[in-house]
């Protein structure tokens, strides 16, 4: 099972901007190889909803579980940078 974290992270000096959900879900909705169809068909998920998801619109409720789930991926919180004392 593959898993996926959203994080951000220091490049050069410079902050790279954290992924949102959506991003990291229609990256990997793009990367899985399968179509559409097919994913609609495995998660039961419309395939007019993964549509309008793909081209940019949210997506709601149990849909983002559902989705998460059949992709691999795992949504956990980011390590906190601790005050010093």
């Amino acid at each position: 099972m593959r898993t996926m974290i959203l994080a951000s992270w220091e490049v050069c000096g410079y902050t790279v901007r954290m992924a949102t959900v959506s991003e990291t879900l229609r990256a990997a909705l793009e990367k899985c190889g399968e179509s559409r169809y097919a994913v609609s068909k495995a998660t039961g998920i419309a395939e007019s909803v993964l549509s309008r998801f793909v081209h940019g619109q949210p997506l709601r409720g149990a849909n983002l579980d559902i989705l998460a789930d059949y992709l691999g991926l795992e949504l956990r919180p980011k390590a906190r940078k601790r005050k010093g004392r």
